[in-house]
């Protein structure tokens, strides 16, 4: 089925030269050297052994990388890899399986402590629309984080965090591939799904300047292949 899918695969590279440099592709061409535990190599990692009890939530199938919750999870699925940038684009290709399915890209800085869990900023496929999030000064602040935990959080406060997201209809139908893009430049996040924009959105948090780390967040299932980091600043 793979080589059916070359001319999408050459449409994510249409645009490489303004997307920047090419610092990392993956193609997930590969077998696992066991089947009970996450072995997706060439620097991936997962969280399933701190939130699913190390069962198994990401399966190397048919050339693509195949992630799906584990019933024992208390968490998404994170499937991380290192990309330290501060101006940059990912580009994959990507399937939901269901309805209800939904794909994040998560953008992350560990060694910033004013966040919860280092979260600056995020873009949400789903078969409904695409969510471009700042989550930096947004849900993730730990001013926000913690009061919203508690259920102190004010009118106020929720009325603000509104303004720091925002969602664009997109045809993302489930079942079938799609190719996606996601651009940070400066303080504006942007998408793209089958080489098609489907918005962009500006805010503060969104120009922190040391992304360190892609989290693909996965609250149920999808697949993804031919992933690549572009890397501009």
């Amino acid at each position: 089925m793979k080589h059916l899918l070359i001319a999408c695969i050459a449409c994510l590279s249409l645009h490489a030269e303004e997307s920047g440099k090419l610092v990392f592709s993956d193609d997930f061409n590969r077998n696992e050297s066991q089947e009970t535990q996450d072995e997706p190599g060439n620097g991936w990692e997962t969280n399933s052994k701190a939130r699913a009890k190390g069962n198994k939530q990401v399966d190397l199938q048919d050339g693509a990388l195949r992630i799906f919750i584990h019933k024992d999870a208390d968490h998404a699925v994170s499937v991380t890899h290192p990309f330290e940038f501060k101006d940059g684009t990912v580009q994959m290709r990507f399937k939901l399986e269901d309805a209800k399915d939904s794909l994040g890209l998560n953008f992350a800085d560990l060694g910033l402590k004013t966040v919860h869990a280092g979260h600056l900023c995020m873009a949400i496929f789903s078969t409904k629309d695409v969510l471009l999030r700042d989550l930096k000064t947004g849900v993730m602040d730990l001013a926000n984080y913690n009061a919203k935990k508690e259920g102190s959080l004010s009118k106020e406060a929720a009325a603000a965090l509104k303004l720091k997201e925002k969602a664009f209809p997109a045809p993302i139908a489930p079942g079938v591939w799609h190719s996606l893009s996601v651009t940070i430049d400066g303080e504006t996040l942007s998408a793209a799904v089958d080489e098609k924009e489907v918005g962009s959105f500006s805010s503060p948090g969104i120009a922190h300047p040391t992304k360190k780390t892609l989290r693909l967040s996965v609250p149920k299932n999808a697949v993804v292949d031919d992933v690549r980091f572009y890397f501009r600043k």
